[in-house]
């Protein structure tokens, strides 16, 4: 696969269990920290950071994966 797809696929990947993530503890959250729909508010916030977070570690899984780019020594 092309280095454009790949880097779809992982931004794809990581926006689906983000949002999953915080949609399933939304409940759970502060009232704060809940999403109002159709409004940018602190929950829009959180939820790209559970996005974010996914995302780091969907890399880090993905370069752990396809071997260390640093010489040997």
């Amino acid at each position: 696969m092309s280095k454009s797809v790949t880097n779809f696929m992982h931004a794809l990947a990581a926006v689906l269990a983000g949002n999953a993530a915080y949609f399933l503890l939304e409940k759970r959250l502060p009232v704060q920290a809940q999403h109002i729909g159709f409004r940018t508010d602190l929950g829009t916030l959180v939820d790209f950071c559970f996005c974010l977070v996914a995302f780091v570690i969907i890399k880090a899984l993905a370069s752990g994966r396809g071997g260390s780019k640093l010489p040997k020594s």
